[in-house]
């Protein structure tokens, strides 16, 4: 798994979640880099991690901003774009493969997407709110 502890903010529901997030996102690549499987035996598992990362990472930003509201953290508002953009991204990938390009080099991509936001945001934009809670002694 890519999780690392150095992740953590310290704030025990959106550290859980993280790393809910890093587990799944490492089964999707583990699924999608199997050469061993025939691709059509794969592809039932790939269309069910990309269901579940749609849903929880909506499901996560929610929580996520919502916890960022109730401390009054200043940059909500920068956080709350970054992940509408991430959203917009993840619903592209989703259309495309809705329309019938689900290829295999198209999930690579992607995952490779995926995993390179979500090790830059929760490594460092999620790492504020860390900063953030530990400065203001707020409760986590």
């Amino acid at each position: 798994m890519m999780w690392k502890d150095k992740y953590r903010i310290g704030v025990d529901l959106i550290d859980d979640q993280h790393i809910e997030l890093f587990k799944r996102l490492s089964e999707f690549i583990k699924i999608v880099q199997d050469k061993e499987r025939p691709w059509e035996d794969r592809l039932d598992n790939v269309k069910e991690t990309m269901e579940f990362m749609k849903d929880y990472v909506v499901f996560h930003f929610d929580d996520e901003e919502e916890y960022q509201k109730s401390i009054g953290y200043p940059d909500i508002e920068i956080h709350k774009e970054a992940h509408r953009v991430f959203k917009e991204g993840v619903n592209d990938y989703v259309k495309i493969f809705e329309q019938g390009e689900f290829t295999e080099e198209k999930l690579q991509e992607f995952s490779a997407k995926l995993m390179t936001w979500l090790i830059m945001h929760v490594g460092k934009m999620d790492q504020k709110i860390g900063e953030y809670v530990n400065s203001k002694e707020v409760e986590a």
